[in-house]
């Protein structure tokens, strides 16, 4: 039987909980807690019995040819030991029977969803998708859902309801959003914590059955869109418009103080678990002798944190709670314009978890593959498409109008096309490049016949670009020493390319 499916969204509100209803979620919290970890030991040893079977060993042995002989044969296998997400669910019934507290704090419906969640975490280590499971601690079981919403954990005249518990919502009237959620038919509810200023909050997640609310301004158009994702910006250019969006721009790092809060943990650390490092050594720097701290000895060890320590590392995921709620914001931002332009995309096939080896912080702050998944999503639900090509075949930002490829160093973010056109910023013209890319290959006579009509459409972007880049440095100057505010005046518009997008680039 194959289950139907709907369009979904997701409606999220804040509830108003006071400290007794707080302690009876957080004790039904702690029951499907120790419901999950149940089924999910359960399903791993399963998982086990029914890898060392020898129906599944012979199933193995089939050739990959044979799919339908190989999917019987591991289907038996499967339910020999009762592998299957409906199995668990009678295990779970069967727990919480017997542990009796745990079927009055969690109602049937959680129970199978819980036993859903374990089941299909074990599946991922079965298809080879995941290394282990990870069971959960109190401080990593955040969120209980509910099957259905006619009963359980359901939303009920604008309220949420689970058992003899019922949390009113805070609503905003006058948010369209939350209003189109709240009138739209609900499939099931999602309740859920997170820990905000040191406090925990609740919310409800309805999931709404239909498309989501789309804002006015928030439109998607019907055209082509060549795109060009890097590190820290990303240019696309369409049919009539063409750009250069920084990724989390103007968002706060708090660098300074999360750098200082590491350097309290670290103070706490070493003198709570002094036997947990290496004893300090003196070295060489220069010509002066100094004391290095000893690295953490390996092995598994157990540690002491302090009150202190607590603390600093509460503000310290704050800090970073924050930086990642504007990053998110700022980027559905950039997401959005590109999408007012069209929504059938050409882009180059890029790993962004290659580029996390290389450029890790760039990529923690700029999130470049949010913004990725995000474009992808948006388009696909609009009605559109994303086309992604090979770097290796096509090498656009190596590639000028007549076809010759030139290679250029990171560093170089102005594109000097060997036909003598005007200067373009290599991202840009390797988003209209894109545009005219086809089975992995670039029509190098549809992107020379086209080039004519986009010209000045690249030009604008790239002076709009330039004109951005001076304001920043502009605002700069206050806090560079006087020999940078030096050389920041004698810059020509090619080197503020080169020293204000290093991180620009693509890798290639």
């Amino acid at each position: 039987m194959v289950r139907s499916s709907t369009l979904s969204f997701i409606t999220e509100v804040p509830l108003k909980v006071d400290s007794k209803q707080e302690s009876e979620l957080l004790a039904r919290f702690q029951a499907g807690r120790q419901l999950y970890n149940a089924c999910l030991n359960e399903s791993i040893k399963r998982l086990e019995l029914v890898r060392n079977s020898e129906l599944y060993q012979a199933a193995r042995q089939l050739p990959r040819t044979k799919k339908k002989e190989r999917s019987e044969a591991f289907k038996k296998a499967r339910e020999q030991y009762r592998y299957s997400e409906y199995d668990l669910h009678s295990f779970a019934n069967l727990t919480s029977k017997n542990a009796k507290w745990i079927a009055q704090k969690v109602d049937s419906n959680t129970q199978q969803k819980l036993a859903t969640r374990a089941f299909k975490a074990s599946e991922r280590v079965m298809l080879g998708l995941a290394r282990d499971v990870r069971y959960k601690v109190p401080s990593r079981f955040r969120s209980v859902e509910g099957k259905t919403n006619k009963q359980g954990l359901r939303w009920k005249d604008d309220c949420l309801v689970w058992g003899s518990l019922k949390l009113k919502p805070i609503i905003d009237p006058s948010n369209p959003v939350i209003r189109y959620g709240l009138e739209s038919p609900v499939k099931y509810v999602r309740l859920l914590w997170r820990i905000l200023n040191g406090k925990r909050r609740w919310y409800a997640q309805l999931v709404n059955e239909g498309s989501p609310y789309q804002k006015p301004q928030n439109y998607v158009s019907d055209g082509l869109i060549g795109l060009d994702l890097n590190i820290s910006n990303i240019a696309f250019v369409s049919d009539d418009h063409a750009e250069l969006l920084p990724f989390a721009e103007k968002v706060p790092t708090f660098q300074h103080e999360i750098t200082k809060l590491q350097r309290q943990m670290q103070r706490s650390q070493r003198a709570n678990n002094p036997d947990n490092f290496e004893p300090n050594f003196k070295a060489r720097r220069g010509r002066k002798t100094i004391v290095k701290k000893g690295k953490v000895k390996k092995g598994k060890a157990q540690w002491k944190k302090s009150s202190n320590y607590l603390k600093a590392a509460n503000k310290k995921r704050e800090l970073e709670r924050r930086k990642a709620a504007y990053a998110k914001s700022q980027n559905r931002r950039v997401v959005n314009e590109v999408l007012r332009h069209g929504k059938h995309i050409k882009t180059e096939n890029i790993s962004v978890k290659g580029w996390q080896k290389r450029y890790g912080k760039a990529i923690s702050a700029k999130s470049p593959g949010f913004v990725q998944s995000e474009l992808v999503r948006k388009a696909e639900n609009a009605g559109g498409s994303v086309i992604k090509f090979s770097t290796q075949t096509t090498a656009l930002s190596q590639t000028h109008l007549d076809g010759t490829r030139i290679k250029k160093s990171l560093s170089q973010r102005v594109h000097r096309d060997c036909t003598g056109i005007p200067e373009h910023h290599r991202d840009l013209f390797s988003a209209f490049l894109s545009r005219y890319v086809n089975q992995n290959k670039l029509v190098l006579q549809d992107m020379f016949n086209a080039y004519s009509g986009l010209e000045p459409v690249l030009l604008e972007a790239y002076q709009r670009y330039l004109t951005r880049e001076q304001v920043g440095t502009s605002e700069r100057r206050q806090s560079d020493s006087p020999s940078e505010r030096v050389s920041n005046e004698l810059l020509t518009p090619s080197q503020i390319v080169n020293k204000d997008d290093k991180l620009g680039g693509d890798v290639a």
